[in-house]
């Protein structure tokens, strides 16, 4: 097996080297990926080893990205697209819900668009407006996207690997204040499906659901509970769509009691639809209402401001002493 000690920005770079040798299809191209690397230095280096008509800069018109990368996934090819920011992609938005999203559909399943659209995402890097953005709830919400948030540099590299083979469009969500967490990433092992979460942790008491950036907050308010005497289990979802309610529900009904963290604000998001969905699945083994720890529902806030908006520690606890069991 081979393993190697990577950032995730390493092991997203590594994967799309990995894809782009092994298939001569993949391209991958957006603004300032070319001879920079990207603005996070994702694509750095692939332009100097496969040349300028695999990894190439683009005009500053995401709505122009993206529908070119349909019409080259429509005739064999399979582009990876960058949105350098997360709010930056709202103006492909047309074409991702009226093309990306129903070419398939339209044409009876004719015609696919196997392609991945990255977007660094989320907060956490004293970003401004336009910059910090939390956007899943926007993919999610549109049937024929595959929508993942990596949460560490493993998943990362195989759940990009896992996108560029997907016959399926995918929205890729990495979290811009995890690209540089460094962990063992096994460059060997089948990629994990897209559609499957992961127990990160176990527990007893409580499970913490959670993804993308809110896996390590949710991981080090497991830590300081267990200081305190509880025990928390976290699920890491890593695909957002298609939803694992096997595991996800396997891991509640076990606890009996359960919060959803996340960084996007809590009304109409992809946190209350994991709420509806363990309530409506796992009732009757509840014993206490399912919590959200969500961003407020309010624009993002200036760089001194945004440790209040995003979920932490105190705000995670505070959800599960709401839960009130008893500790034998």
């Amino acid at each position: 097996m081979t393993h190697e000690k990577l950032t995730m920005a390493q092991a997203l770079n590594r994967a799309l080297r990995d894809a782009m040798a092994e298939d001569p299809t993949v391209l991958m191209f957006g603004e300032d990926v070319g001879p920079l690397g990207g603005v996070f230095r994702i694509t750095d280096g692939l332009t100097a080893e496969f040349g300028e008509g695999r990894c190439f800069d683009t005009p500053l018109a995401e709505s122009g990205i993206v529908g070119f990368a349909i019409g080259l996934a429509m005739n064999g090819m399979r582009p990876v697209v960058e949105m350098q920011f997360d709010a930056f992609a709202y103006p492909a938005f047309e074409q991702i819900v009226s093309h990306v999203a129903k070419m398939r559909n339209r044409t009876r399943g004719k015609v696919a668009v196997p392609m991945v659209i990255r977007v660094p995402y989320a907060g956490g890097i004293g970003g401004v407006e336009h910059h910090c953005d939390s956007s899943e709830s926007y993919y999610a919400h549109t049937p024929g996207l595959h929508v993942v948030a990596p949460a560490n540099p493993s998943d990362a590299y195989a759940l990009l690997r896992a996108a560029i083979a997907s016959p399926d469009p995918v929205v890729f969500l990495e979290p811009k204040k995890l690209y540089w967490a460094k962990d063992e990433v096994d460059l060997s092992s089948p990629a994990p499906g897209i559609g499957t979460a992961a127990i990160v942790r176990e527990g007893t008491d409580a499970t913490l659901i959670a993804y993308g950036p809110s896996v390590p907050v949710a991981l080090e308010a497991a830590e300081v509970a267990a200081a305190e005497g509880r025990s928390l289990q976290v699920v890491d979802l890593r695909s957002i769509v298609p939803f694992d309610d096997e595991t996800v529900c396997e891991a509640v009904r076990s606890t009996g009691r359960a919060v959803v963290v996340a960084e996007a604000t809590g009304f109409a998001s992809v946190s209350s639809e994991i709420v509806a969905r363990v309530t409506e699945r796992c009732f009757h083994s509840l014993a206490a209402p399912v919590r959200r720890v969500a961003g407020f529902d309010i624009p993002f806030p200036p760089p001194k401001l945004e440790h209040f908006q995003l979920p932490g520690v105190d705000r995670i606890l505070d959800a599960v002493d709401d839960l009130q069991w008893e500790l034998s």
